[in-house]
């Protein structure tokens, strides 16, 4: 499942679709919604993208990253809309022969997504004026 929405991301059925019986391995990682950014406090984010791109990006990912390890099942999901704190707005779950594989791969998703993908956070604070976020550039492997 690869997937851009508006609704809450529905993390026990991803983890329930990733788990595969062949794996030792499926790991999750959530992108949460925190409440303090450099001392000021966060109202809520909230995500814009361009859909088709992004999820044409996303698919691609999830390629590569089945061309680099050995993945048995890849579940990406971004929230866009109002996020609020504590909620998660992206989810990345494998499922791999072994941990060192999940982790590596997870990694490299969810740090390709920020790169790549054509998602972008506002992040609203509760006493300063709204500020776009733009991820730093990662560096490959």
């Amino acid at each position: 499942m690869i997937e851009i929405t508006t609704d809450p991301i529905p993390v026990s059925r991803l983890v329930s679709l990733c788990t595969d019986e062949e794996c030792g391995a499926t790991l999750m990682f959530l992108g949460t919604t925190r409440r303090w950014t450099n001392g000021i406090e966060t109202a809520y984010l909230e995500y814009e993208s361009y859909a088709e791109m992004a999820l044409s990006k996303m698919h691609e990912l999830a390629d590569e990253a089945k061309q680099r390890w050995p993945i048995k099942k890849l579940c990406m999901v971004h929230r866009i809309g109002r996020v609020e704190v504590k909620e998660p707005s992206v989810a990345i779950v494998v499922s791999t022969p072994h941990r060192a594989e999940a982790f590596a791969s997870g990694q490299w998703l969810i740090d390709e997504l920020k790169r790549r993908v054509p998602i972008w956070k506002k992040e609203w604070f509760t006493v300063a004026a709204p500020q776009w976020i733009h991820p730093q550039p990662t560096s490959e492997p």
